[in-house]
């Protein structure tokens, strides 16, 4: 959304922007606090450029399935993603964004081939990837044709970086690092995005995308023999994850299994009581506690 600062929308207009009715925007300001809109002199809602991302912040966390009334912490306490800074990464992040919103395949492989090979990759991955996936998360929210923009960039991030990690993987014999999602998401662009940062710290990296109860993973596990397990969830847990399977995958792996991505925030307290390790809710803060674990090698 392109907004000057200065302009206030009314409610119908923050609506038709967001995709937030009415109704629950003026329930999330009253019942919930979440949000805080200008009143003028006659009672009017008028909501600034702050108060539509907060709105799509908060559709983000909705989206995880994080219950309504525990999304007031989360957004007073956020992560603070790392925006892009440098000219070049600027440049590079519209780029991509562009040949996404023309559905653009080639150009999008183009991109990714040309900066693979001239750019410094885990500086790609910090500088353009991290921030262009902060970015779409939340053009995604609520905007009308963000369901085939994000399923045509999901398809198309889980291919190309399926071919990196492969390639990779050929001239390698080492155990592996296996990341395995959580989460019911057809893609968690946030781990593959953890993968192709690992694999060009050196790793071997298998990924498991499809969400299977935590403890099945230890079947798994007992024939790869794995340097670590990384689970990732940018989502609510189940219970049963929670409660059953995790603590049954603890007794097998213990001292190797780890947990990363924003479930880390979400269930922080019970995470911690099962004695998972904790990485961080972002990829590549997540890359740098694990190779400071592994001892990682560059």
């Amino acid at each position: 959304m392109d907004m000057n600062s200065s302009v206030m929308l009314p409610i119908r207009e923050v609506s038709k922007v967001t995709g937030v009715n009415p109704v629950t925007l003026r329930a999330w300001e009253r019942r919930y606090g979440l949000i805080k809109p200008h009143r003028t002199s006659t009672g009017h809602r008028l909501y600034t450029e702050a108060n539509v991302r907060q709105i799509q912040d908060i559709l983000t966390w909705l989206g995880r399935g994080v219950a309504v009334g525990q999304v007031k912490h989360l957004i007073n306490n956020p992560s603070n993603p790392k925006d892009a800074t440098g000219s070049q990464s600027l440049r590079l992040i519209q780029h991509y964004s562009h040949a996404l919103q023309q559905f653009d395949k080639v150009r999008l492989n183009q991109l990714f081939a040309d900066n693979m090979l001239s750019l410094d990759k885990l500086e790609l991955c910090k500088e353009v990837f991290e921030p262009l996936l902060t970015q779409l998360h939340k053009r995604w929210q609520g905007q009308f044709g963000s369901h085939i923009e994000e399923a045509f960039f999901h398809g198309w991030w889980h291919s190309t970086l399926s071919q990196c990690l492969q390639q990779a993987n050929n001239a390698l014999d080492d155990a592996p690092v296996l990341l395995a999602s959580l989460s019911d998401q057809h893609c968690e662009a946030d781990m593959w995005l953890l993968a192709l940062m690992l694999s060009a710290s050196g790793y071997r990296v298998e990924v498991i995308e499809w969400e299977v109860p935590a403890s099945e993973l230890s079947l798994l596990t007992d024939h790869e023999a794995p340097q670590a397990l990384v689970l990732f969830s940018s989502q609510s847990l189940q219970l049963a994850q929670l409660r059953r399977h995790l603590p049954t995958l603890m007794t097998h792996l213990p001292g190797t299994l780890m947990i990363a991505g924003p479930a880390i925030r979400i269930h922080h307290q019970a995470l911690h009581s099962l004695g998972l390790g904790l990485l961080e809710e972002r990829a590549t803060e997540s890359h740098a506690r694990l190779l400071d674990i592994l001892g990682g090698r560059q």
